[in-house]
């Protein structure tokens, strides 16, 4: 079985909750997997237990000042300590067979791009991959001889129940999306959201910046571009439903009226196993899926009116270029003012709205001709200076 085949493995983002969670799968599994590289931001405490327990070769933080004590971590166990940005991603074009792509945000992008280049086959989980670069970096992929599965529970959904031999019989392709934990409240209770409670998620164990973006639903905004570029599907045959129990992952409609979904319960270890195993299937102790212990599952449309950002979303989707890029600068610099409690749960919405604004009417979303990365870091740079600025003029 080709799942079980011994298959050199890199984890970027390893001490995040998809990391985590791909490393606690081969752990279950027993998958016979030799790890390359592991690659952290930060928590470099994690990464050297992760680091001494797999004995990759290299151990990457991404903030050099923590070198040293990475260093001191790993002193004597034979893992090579490295640090920066340029080891990433360096870290990501090792030649892996099976690089899972997990780092957070638009620092995610250059290894990613990286680990394309080499033909394997790229487990995506960052979002920011797709939607600052996506055509370019599935015909990146393409080209190696790699391929780029999907990560995320919604798209990966979509990849297991959409038929290739039906391909010009879908007529939508349907998100679910949890609500986040402000599902019913009021555009007044959102405007008094905390931190705290905005990274409450109802269902998901995510990062602080990820459950962020479910609660103002700039997730399923930055979902429906990967969809669209992932699945050679236009803005206008992609829907957004939401559903609270996050049993239904997504939904694939066929010309012929009948509507395909893929169930589970919520556990992220579920779409990685699939991407591992892909085409077969991995046998894990994954949790079985009740339904009776449900009960009922319920389905409901979103409130473009306090979820403005999946309109937002569609627009920047319509319009090419570099807004997507621009859009997702523009709304990591607002989420982490909002963590820092500087702005407050609405102003990221509208900062990011502003910023789009401000850019489309000095030409700052044309995409330049050159290298994909190139044009994406100029786009993004720009938007976060923009960004940055409308923030600041919205600070409490």
């Amino acid at each position: 079985m080709a799942a079980l085949t011994v298959r050199k493995v890199v984890v970027l983002g390893s001490t995040g909750s998809i990391g985590v969670s791909t490393l606690d799968l081969f752990e279950q599994s027993k998958v016979p997997v030799d790890i390359l590289a592991l690659a952290a931001g930060r928590n470099v405490e994690r990464l050297a237990q992760q680091a001494l327990r797999w004995r990759p070769k290299v151990a990457v933080i991404e903030d050099e000042a923590l070198l040293g004590e990475l260093r001191e971590r790993l002193a004597g166990s034979g893992v090579e300590a490295a640090a920066g940005s340029a080891a990433v991603a360096q870290a990501a074009a090792m030649g892996a067979d099976w690089v899972m792509s997990a780092i957070v945000g638009a620092a995610g992008l250059a290894p990613t791009l990286a680990a394309a280049r080499t033909g394997a086959v790229v487990a995506l989980a960052n979002k920011e991959s797709l939607v600052c670069a996506g055509p370019e970096l599935l015909r990146i992929s393409h080209e190696a001889g790699g391929t780029v599965i999907p990560v995320d529970s919604e798209h990966s959904a979509i990849f297991q129940v959409l038929q290739p031999a039906c391909l010009d019989r879908v007529a939508r392709l349907i998100l679910t999306a949890s609500g986040g934990p402000f599902r019913t409240w009021t555009r007044e209770q959102m405007a008094a959201a905390t931190p705290e409670q905005a990274i409450a998620h109802p269902n998901w164990s995510m990062g602080a910046k990820i459950s962020v973006d479910s609660a103002t639903m700039m997730n399923k905004g930055l979902e429906m571009i990967e969809a669209s570029y992932l699945f050679d599907t236009p803005e206008e045959r992609i829907g957004v439903v939401i559903h609270p129990q996050s049993v239904i992952h997504s939904l694939v409609e066929y010309t012929d009226g009948s509507t395909l979904a893929q169930l589970g319960p919520p556990d992220m270890r579920s779409p990685i196993s699939y991407a591992y195993s892909w085409p077969e299937r991995l046998a894990w102790p994954a949790k079985p899926l009740d339904l009776g212990a449900y009960g009922q599952l319920t389905f409901e449309d979103p409130d473009l009116s306090r979820f403005p950002l999946l309109g937002v979303a569609r627009e920047a989707l319509r319009l090419g270029c570099g807004a997507p890029t621009a859009m997702n600068a523009a709304n990591e610099i607002a989420v982490a003012a909002f963590l820092d409690r500087q702005i407050g749960f609405l102003d990221i919405a509208a900062s990011v709205e502003g910023t789009l604004e401000r850019m489309n009417g000095v030409g700052d979303l044309a995409v330049t001709a050159g290298d994909v990365l190139d044009t994406a870091v100029m786009i993004d740079g720009s938007a976060r200076r923009i960004a940055a600025e409308v923030v600041a003029q919205k600070r409490h």
